[in-house]
């Protein structure tokens, strides 16, 4: 399973620490031991859909125990039954230098 989450915290953290909310929830992904790239509006995340699933929301919830009054997470999942499905290698690979 492949998932791209954008979490949008408000506010987006304090002025010494722009990005504090940010960071707990990519710090969740750290920890994950799943694959994932950090993009510039996003991150995308690979493995399991049980470890997925249970990641994204842990993700999502970390941005409120950093400090967020309130957050949206816009979130993307794809999931596959092929034998060989798609990971974030194999659709992104053609496209970096």
């Amino acid at each position: 399973m492949i998932v791209e989450i954008q979490c949008l915290p408000s506010p987006a953290g304090p002025s010494s620490e722009p990005y504090k909310h940010i960071e707990a929830a990519i710090a969740v992904l750290q920890d994950s031991g799943l694959k994932f790239e950090v993009g510039a509006l996003g991150t995308t995340i690979e493995g399991e859909p049980d470890a997925v699933w249970a990641t994204a929301r842990k993700a999502h919830e970390a941005c409120l125990a950093a400090g967020a009054r309130s957050l949206v997470s816009v979130i993307k999942f794809e999931q596959s039954q092929a034998v060989d499905p798609p990971t974030i290698d194999s659709l992104t690979a053609k496209f970096r230098s």
